[in-house]
C-alpha cells in the first residue's frame, strides 16, 4: 500500500511539471519579446540618387580689362562713374592734350619742309639730265643729283612717319573704352598724372554679360571626370550636366551656367586644376571680383541609399546594422560613394536591395546579435502600454 501510494504521488508530481514547463517555455518567450528594443529599420530598394558637389567660386568678367594710358600726361577730364555701364569706343578719360598738339604741328611742319627739298631736287635732276643729254655735263654730275634727291624724298617719308605717330600720340590722350561693361574703381581724377608705366590702371572695365565662375576639381575628381581615360576631356565636359550657382548671402542665382573648359595643368601646389563655368548675366546681378558656390549635380539611377545615421565607423571602415530574419542585427561593412547631400550615402558594395538595416540606436542602443522588434520608422517610439495589458494575464 505504501509503495502504491508514492508510485501514484510520483505521477502526480510528473504530471504537474509536464504542465508548467510548457507555460513556462511560453511565458519566457512573451518576455524575450517584451524586453526585446523596438528599433526602427527599413527596406532597402533601387532609386534615383539626385547628389550635389559643391565648390568654392570666384566670379570674373568675361573680360576684365586694365585701362591704361598709351602716352604720358595729366588727366584734364573724367568721363565716366564707377559702376557706370559704358559701350565700346566711348571716351573715358582724356589727357592734357598742349603738348601733342604741339608735336603734331612740328612733325606737319617738318612735312612740308621735306617735300620743298624733294621738289627742289627734282628739278636740279630734271635740269640735269636735259644738260646730260646734251653731253655738256658728266654722268657722275647727273648721278650725284639722283642721289640727292633720293636723300629729298627718305627724309620726308621719316617726317611723314613723325607725323603718323605725333597725330596718334594726340589721339592716345582720349581714352575709349575697348569694349562693352562696366566701369570698375577710378583711383586717379583730374589733375593725377597718367602713365603707361604706372603700376595701377586708370580703371577696369568689365564686360559682366558673361561671367566665368572658376572653381577648382582634385586630380581624382579628374580621373573620375574621364572615366579613368575611357574618353576624352572634351566629350566628359559636353556630357557634364549643367551647373548651378549659390551666391556670397546664400541665395540662388536664377540661371544655370555650364562648364566650358577645364585646365590642363594641375597646380603641384594644390594638387588641383582650375575649371570654368559660363553664366548668362544680362541683368549684370555677378560682378566681378565676386566670390559664390558652384553647384554640381551628380544623378545616379538605380542607387542604394542609407541614411547616414544608420552607419558607424571602426577602424576606418564603415559598418550598417542589418536585420536578419531572425530579427538580429549583424553587423556588415560596406563601401560608399564619397559624393553626398551630407544626410544619406549612397552603397557601392556591402548591401543589396531587399536588406533591412536598422536607422535608429547606431552606436548607442544596439549590439552586433541583439534581438531586436523591428518597427517602421515612423512607428519607432510608439507607448508600449497596450503589449504590456496583454501580456498582464500570462503573467499571472
Amino acid at each position: 500500500m505504501k509503495v502504491k501510494a508514492l508510485s501514484t504521488a510520483g505521477i502526480s508530481i510528473m504530471l504537474a511539471s509536464a504542465m508548467v514547463l510548457p507555460s513556462c517555455s511560453k511565458g519566457d518567450q512573451q518576455q524575450r519579446q517584451l524586453t526585446a528594443p523596438e528599433i526602427a529599420t527599413i527596406t532597402l530598394a533601387p532609386q534615383a540618387a539626385d547628389l550635389q558637389t559643391t565648390f568654392p567660386a570666384t566670379i570674373k568678367g568675361k573680360t576684365d580689362i586694365d585701362i591704361r594710358p598709351q602716352v604720358t600726361g595729366f588727366i584734364t577730364k573724367v568721363h565716366v562713374d564707377e559702376g557706370q555701364r559704358v559701350r565700346k569706343g566711348q571716351v573715358l578719360f582724356t589727357l592734357d592734350q598742349v603738348q601733342f598738339n604741339a608735336a603734331v604741328d612740328q612733325a606737319r611742319a617738318a612735312v612740308n619742309s621735306a617735300q620743298t627739298a624733294v621738289n627742289t631736287s627734282q628739278m636740279t635732276v630734271d635740269n640735269k639730265k636735259a644738260l646730260l643729254d646734251k653731253n655738256i655735263i658728266s654722268d657722275y654730275e647727273y648721278q650725284m643729283a639722283l642721289n640727292s634727291l633720293q636723300q629729298a624724298k627718305a627724309q620726308l617719308a621719316n617726317a611723314k612717319a613723325a607725323l603718323v605717330t605725333a597725330q596718334k600720340n594726340l589721339a592716345y590722350t582720349v581714352v575709349t573704352s575697348p569694349s562693352d561693361g562696366v566701369v570698375g574703381t577710378i583711383p586717379n581724377r583730374e589733375g593725377s598724372l597718367a602713365s603707361p608705366s604706372s603700376a595701377q590702371p586708370l580703371t577696369t572695365v568689365s564686360d559682366n554679360s558673361q561671367v566665368y565662375a572658376y572653381f577648382s576639381l582634385t586630380e581624382k575628381d579628374l580621373l573620375n571626370l574621364v572615366g579613368e581615360g575611357s574618353r576624352s576631356i572634351d566629350a566628359a565636359i559636353k556630357d557634364m550636366p549643367e551647373v548651378k550657382l549659390r551666391l556670397n548671402d546664400g541665395t540662388m542665382y536664377p540661371l544655370t551656367g555650364k562648364v566650358a573648359t577645364v585646365s590642363g595643368v594641375i597646380d603641384n601646389n594644390t594638387g588641383a586644376s582650375s575649371v570654368r563655368a559660363l553664366f548668362n548675366n544680362p541683368n549684370g546681378v555677378l560682378r566681378s571680383g565676386g566670390t559664390g558656390q558652384v553647384i554640381m549635380p551628380n544623378v545616379k539611377e538605380n542607387a542604394i541609399m542609407i541614411p547616414q545615421k544608420s552607419t558607424f565607423e571602426l577602424q576606418d571602415r564603415r559598418f550598417v546594422y542589418v536585420v536578419n530574419d531572425s530579427n538580429k542585427v549583424v553587423s556588415t561593412p560596406v563601401e560608399i560613394d564619397p559624393i553626398n547631400d551630407g544626410k544619406s550615402f549612397v552603397v557601392t558594395a556591402g548591401l543589396k536591395a531587399g536588406d533591412r538595416i536598422a536607422v535608429e540606436g547606431v552606436g548607442t542602443k544596439l549590439q552586433d546579435g541583439m534581438t531586436i522588434s523591428p518597427v517602421a520608422p515612423k512607428e519607432a517610439g510608439a507607448p508600449q502600454a497596450p503589449q504590456a495589458a496583454q501580456a498582464a494575464p500570462a503573467a499571472k
